[in-house]
């Protein structure tokens, strides 16, 4: 009998804007379409419930606190959720189904390190 392996947790962050060109009917379509995908995903047990970001908010640094986000900024991260997969590969081909990446939309998707931060770890805030 073999011992199964947990499936791994990843981040996907929904980023980018519509396709200027496309219709508002052509949107709300892949918006249905995503939400059929989402909920079947959610009732196999791969997508953990995430949400859409509201507009406003707020940037913190040490040197203050400001609006945000900022209009400026190249790209928009319009929601998030967590996906259960076997790899990073895995948790890609699902992510890629999503109707929305047809009309511009972007998923990032990465894996979770549930290691806590250490200034001596190798990790996506250590200065290079």
């Amino acid at each position: 009998m073999s011992k199964q392996v947990p499936l791994s947790e990843y981040l996907i962050l929904s980023r980018g804007q519509w396709d200027k060109d496309a219709s508002r009917e052509d949107i709300q379509a892949a918006i249905d379409r995503f939400y059929a995908w989402y909920d079947r995903l959610v009732s196999e047990g791969r997508i953990a419930l995430g949400h859409r970001l509201a507009r406003e908010g707020k940037v913190v640094s040490r040197q203050a606190a400001m609006d945000g986000p900022f209009a400026e900024a190249k790209e928009v991260v319009g929601g998030y959720w967590f996906i259960l997969a076997d790899s990073l590969d895995e948790a890609a081909r699902i992510v890629s189904e999503n109707p929305c990446l047809t009309y511009g939309l972007v998923c990032e998707v990465r894996p979770i390190d549930p290691a806590r931060g250490s200034a001596y770890a190798l990790t996506n805030e250590t200065p290079t």
